[in-house]
């Protein structure tokens, strides 16, 4: 396990013997014994703490070395919230127990070696407001720039008021290349064999080869890194508890084959955003460390010890993208998706009719993306009323985009509430202004080649995925307040003048719709969710999601709904909807089927 994590060049750490050359003969790159130096410090670490991996606990025992027994110890900690007094005196209880075992008479000594373990991070003192960092330039501040407020909440005891928890980049990207396994796998993006035209990695994806092609000379390079960055919220104590936000980034490596590339050991926290609320728009203030990191490994890189090639070379990382729920996607991107302009790609093209009576945003130009002859074009009751004669609106380019930022300057930091009171609604956007639809200049464009990029932020397709199984199933079991078809929603279509058969009278009174289900039938229907038996690991035990009195289902987690979506409603649906209601939502599954599919077709694609 060390090995893989912390390998580094010597005699008999190659696992499988199949390393380039003799391990005695190692290149180093540009010959700089100042680096050799620096290699040399960090393998006597390592080979300090293969020890410590492989000396048993006690003479005899096998389910514990020295580190392992340590490690385990100290997730307790972790996990309970010991004090290090507590762990010391805890220490010095199992020395005193057990005078043969290798454990550390106290918790400093054994912090000195999980310290080894290169997992460390960075505080940074932030502002709670998210107007700035007390980084770089700043580090030496006492207060705010913009507010003059004192940069810690306990001035005597140095407390910051808050801290963003930083992962350096560049030694977690080295550590990758230590291991003649996973150094291997890194260049499989580059030397693997393209079978077909599908798109089975994101190398295959015209985004990749468009920035192969624009910067060759990284392309070229076998090492060379792409990233990508996903951005996630949670709230760790419940979703009905919004008093604390967690907010990780997290960089994936898209170097490694696909069915390596996404494991939970492949990912690279880059840090960790905590506070009462979201950072939201502010985001680029957190993100300043991680940009600053990409570009110097952009430009210069770092010397790194490639394990299977047994030589030194400079390691370059480029960020190709990133991967967030839509709203994120506005924080990053700079863009306004909570007005009528919302879609990013579309920009200024978009088309939106705010509905009368749901007060809602309808976004009723997607037919526009259809094929010149297609049916749904010259479909008026199906839609809005209204011929779709229009083509698509051309995709901006990193230059357009530019353009249209300029001039934009943004003070970053939440409005400060001078006294408390009636609560003040924010500013909202004009429907008709055009000018404040771009909220900033995102931080992604100090990059070098972010402006050249093809395709710069992409959509979390399990988001996605997991507000349609909502949708529908909140709609196909009519529940109260989260169903679709309501008295609004039929006002709105009386007002758009179509589907005359959905409008309601003049009391508030309509019909119920072809998928409208009856007790009895919400009775089948959950009944057959709740009985169905999946294989172990397919997904966790929705049954448990099922409330037959209240007849809803609750507490659905995003893969939950992707497993839902996909393999059960088309089953669950058959025996109690009009085989016209089946037909789309057996559609829709499908449609998500192959959009989440191992492989994908280019002309199926398309044809979606």
């Amino acid at each position: 396990m060390l090995n893989d994590a912390f390998g580094v060049a010597g005699p008999d750490l190659n696992e499988d013997g199949d390393g380039d050359g003799d391990e005695d003969n190692i290149e180093d790159g540009d010959g700089d014994n100042a680096e050799n130096e620096e290699h040399n410090g960090e393998n006597v670490e390592f080979y300090k703490l293969l020890e410590d991996g492989n000396e048993q606990l006690y003479e005899g025992c096998t389910k514990y070395s020295k580190l392992s027994f340590l490690i385990s110890l100290y997730h307790i900690k972790c996990l309970y919230r010991i004090s290090d007094k507590a762990m010391t005196k805890i220490l010095k209880l199992l020395k005193d127990a057990f005078g043969n075992a290798k454990i550390s008479n106290t918790f400093y000594e054994a912090k000195k070696t999980i310290n080894k373990l290169g997992l460390n991070y960075t505080k940074i003192p932030a502002y709670p407001n998210d107007c700035m960092l007390y980084w770089g330039e700043d580090e030496d501040l006492q207060e705010c720039k913009r507010c003059k407020t004192s940069k810690w909440s306990d001035a005597k005891k140095k407390k910051p008021a808050k801290i963003l928890q930083y992962f350096p980049l560049k030694p977690r990207l080295q550590r990758l290349f230590m291991c003649s396994k996973t150094a291997q796998s890194m260049q499989w993006h580059a030397l693997a064999e393209k079978k077909d035209s599908k798109m089975r990695h994101p190398r295959d994806s015209e985004a990749w080869k468009t920035f192969d092609l624009l910067h060759d000379r990284f392309a070229e390079d076998l090492e060379m890194y792409v990233l990508v960055l996903q951005l996630m919220d949670s709230t760790p104590f419940g979703a009905m508890r919004t008093n604390y936000s967690v907010w990780p980034v997290v960089l994936i490596p898209y170097n490694r084959p696909p069915w390596e590339c996404m494991k939970p050991t492949s990912l690279i926290l880059s840090m960790i955003i905590l506070g009462e609320k979201m950072p939201g728009n502010n985001i680029d203030v957190y993100l300043q460390p991680l940009i600053k990191e990409l570009k110097e490994l952009w430009y210069d890189g770092v010397q790194t010890l490639n394990r299977f090639r047994n030589e030194m070379f400079t390691l370059r990382a480029a960020l190709m993208w990133t991967i967030s729920d839509f709203p994120g996607l506005g924080n990053l991107s700079g863009w306004n998706v909570h007005s009528k302009y919302g879609c990013p790609t579309c920009n200024f093209s978009t088309n939106s009719y705010r509905l009368k009576h749901g007060g809602k945003l309808c976004f009723l130009g997607r037919r526009r993306f259809l094929e010149r002859g297609h049916k749904f074009r010259l479909s008026r009751a199906k839609f809005n009323g209204k011929v779709e004669l229009r083509d698509p609106p051309a995709v901006l380019t990193g230059s357009e985009i530019l353009e249209q930022l300029e001039g934009i300057n943004v003070s970053f930091g939440k409005e400060l509430q001078e006294s408390k009171g009636k609560r003040i609604r924010r500013k909202v956007v004009e429907e008709d202004d055009e000018s404040g639809m771009w909220r900033k200049k995102s931080i992604f464009f100090d990059l070098p080649y972010w402006e050249s990029n093809l395709l710069r932020h992409n959509l979390d397709v399990m988001h996605i995925e997991k507000n349609v199984c909502d949708n529908v199933l909140y709609t196909l079991l009519n529940e109260a307040g989260r169903s679709k078809d309501n008295l609004k929603a039929r006002k709105d279509l009386k007002e758009m003048g179509i589907r005359k058969d959905l409008w309601p009278d003049e009391n508030g009174r309509y019909h119920p719709s072809l998928f409208t289900m009856s007790n009895s039938m919400k009775d089948i229907f959950l009944c057959t969710i709740k009985n169905i038996r999946v294989s172990d690991g397919l997904s966790s035990n929705i049954s448990r999601c099922v409330d037959l009195k209240q007849r809803k289902l609750s507490g659905l987690k995003s893969h939950d709904c992707h497993v839902l979506m996909q393999q059960l409603l088309p089953i669950a649906i058959r025996n109690v909807l009009p085989d016209k209601v089946t037909a789309v939502l057996i559609k829709l599954s499908s449609f998500f089927q192959q959009l989440c599919s191992k492989s994908l077709s280019l002309t199926e694609l398309e044809r979606l």
